[in-house]
């Protein structure tokens, strides 16, 4: 039998898409943004806004800007509306927060020319550090939360794929054998960043809560919240470093 060629999704042919708001440009180096990735913003936003005082922040896995760019924004203007909001509105956030400082990585410098020009179309782009990076390899400094979207599809998963989703970058969605490698790699090397009590905020696949949970708290992080997405899914994991 034949096998269908993948479909071009509609973002690509148009050339951008909606997130947090924003209009952000798309091509086929970068992950189309979901809805419900809008739930790592506004947990970061939360977080950062019972922090009391400036914090830094890693945007892992970039892709095309989306959650540095959301975030940037919605720290400087909060009333920037969000589907994964209740409202539409950022919750415990009710005035700009200045001092807080971004970095955004991605292994793939194609995808980062993408999330540069979708920066500087939003007015950011001197205020977001992007960073040409294999994860931590070239992050420098100390972290306050990392907040990431990392490759989580396994391998067997793409038999079973929709032909649109065959036709973004296989490096921005592939997680290995079982989709959590990045998972592994991140927890392993993130608290040589991070300062004590900093938080991670991950994205995380249907049904890939337990064994992240396990990761997590095997490489001294404590689990606070686990979130779901409009479709209750558990969409959205938050942890925070206690092991020095």
């Amino acid at each position: 039998m034949k096998t269908m060629e993948p479909f071009t999704p509609i973002q690509y042919m148009i050339g951008h898409t909606e997130f947090c708001g924003l209009d952000i440009i798309v091509n086929e180096d970068v992950l189309i943004p979901r809805p419900e990735t809008e739930l790592l913003v506004e947990e970061a936003v939360k977080l950062i806004s019972e922090k009391h005082s400036a914090v830094r922040v890693l945007d892992l896995c970039t892709g095309s800007g989306n959650i540095a760019i959301g975030l940037m924004v919605r720290l400087r203007s909060p009333s920037i509306p969000g589907k994964a909001a209740e409202g539409g509105r950022a919750e415990g956030l009710t005035k700009s927060v200045s001092g807080c400082t971004i970095v955004a990585s991605d292994i793939s410098a194609k995808a980062l020319d993408v999330a540069r020009i979708n920066a500087g179309r939003h007015g950011v782009l001197r205020e977001i550090e992007f960073v040409q990076s294999d994860l931590f390899d070239n992050i420098t400094g100390k972290l306050d939360i990392i907040v990431s979207n990392p490759p989580y599809i396994a391998g067997f998963e793409f038999e079973t794929l929709q032909k649109e989703v065959l036709k973004e970058p296989r490096i921005a969605l592939d997680g290995g054998a079982d989709g959590l490698d990045l998972y592994r790699r991140i927890i392993s090397d993130a608290p040589g960043h991070m300062n004590l009590g900093a938080h991670i905020i991950f994205e995380i696949g249907f049904g890939q809560a337990g064994e992240i949970k396990k990761i997590i708290t095997s490489g001294g992080f404590e689990v606070i919240e686990t979130k779901k997405d409009f479709n209750d899914i558990d969409r959205v994991i938050i942890a925070k470093w206690i092991s020095s």
